[in-house]
């Protein structure tokens, strides 16, 4: 597949996420709950994670922001349940490195269509967008 192709599935991956976004709501059981905004473009985020036995049971977030944000909140979200606390943070170690532009080995761990923001990298000013709803699960998931 072209870069061109690729990049078109990506773009239309992100917008699919921001426009019908999984897991958006509140979880009606106790969870952990984080609070978190960008000031520099007013992002924001509430993030509600289930953990169960080490492991991320489920996840739900609300707020409002641009296609960035919100469409990777959708995809983290998505990534995690299921995963145990510790491939949770690996994943967000793999997509931070991939939003520094490193080169990851996506093979280590299933990242699904958290892939497809990989091309937020060359936007440096985009990068904060892409990583809030990962910074807000990584605060949560220490808390427990």
């Amino acid at each position: 597949m072209s870069f061109n192709n690729l990049d078109t599935l990506y773009r239309q991956v992100i917008m699919d996420h921001y426009k019908h976004p999984r897991n958006r709501g509140k979880l009606e059981e106790d969870a952990l709950v984080v609070d978190m905004n960008n000031p520099t473009c007013g992002d924001r985020i509430q993030l509600q994670i289930q953990v169960e036995d080490g492991k991320v049971k489920d996840a739900k977030f609300e707020g409002e922001g641009c296609s960035i944000s919100m469409s990777s909140a959708s995809m983290m979200t998505q990534a995690i349940k299921g995963k145990s606390v510790e491939d949770a943070l690996r994943m967000s170690q793999l997509f931070s490195d991939m939003m520094l532009g490193k080169e990851i080995d996506p093979g280590s761990l299933e990242m699904g269509d958290v892939e497809a923001l990989q091309g937020v990298a060359k936007f440096p000013a985009r990068i904060k967008c892409a990583t809030l709803a990962w910074k807000a699960m990584e605060q949560g998931v220490e808390k427990k």
